[in-house]
């Protein structure tokens, strides 16, 4: 009878604890670009220019890539697989440009865990020739998913892949 009571206890956490679990995450990381705001967003409106400065396409040199409409339009996709499962298969697709201002994506995970966040890079004027760029990423987990939330730390997890991300951004527009 214990050990009913015991799974049944169980049970009752694993559905009750979630219910007081915050469902998003989200993290931003900023860097300032020594080159003209006109000039670095016209770099980054161009999503295959992520894999210049983006961390995971060092991760996995050898992983699939393929691309599907006008790059730097909305509706540009671009996709990828690795069997590497730091950086798995999914797509990010442009959603919105803001000329000059913000981009923003979708992306969509597929393995090794099926997922659909948002991610976005804005571009803010800090002088003639300096550009604050920021790089963002959030989503939100279901309950009771959500609880997983609890086991996972965001900052740890990609906070240093965002901060590398941009460190090699800056150094390849700064050339």
């Amino acid at each position: 009878m214990g050990i009913l009571y015991g799974i049944i206890g169980l049970v009752a956490i694993i559905l009750i604890v979630p219910i007081f679990v915050k469902k998003d995450f989200g993290l931003v990381r900023e860097i300032i670009v020594n080159k003209s705001k006109l000039y670095v967003f016209d770099y980054l409106k161009y999503l295959k220019n992520q894999d210049n400065f983006s961390v995971w396409p060092g991760v996995d040199p050898d992983m699939k890539k393929d691309y599907k409409g006008t790059d730097g339009t909305v509706g540009f996709v671009s996709a990828w697989e690795s069997q590497n499962k730091k950086v798995g298969a999914g797509e990010q697709e442009i959603i919105k440009i803001a000329e000059g201002e913000r981009l923003d994506y979708e992306l969509r995970f597929l393995k090794p865990m099926k997922a659909t966040n948002q991610a976005f890079m804005t571009t803010e004027r800090q002088s003639e020739s300096q550009t604050k760029v920021k790089w963002g990423f959030s989503g939100k987990m279901t309950y009771p998913m959500n609880m997983m939330l609890l086991f996972m730390n965001m900052e740890k997890m990609i906070g240093s892949d965002f901060e590398n991300g941009l460190v090699k951004l800056k150094e390849i527009l700064e050339k």
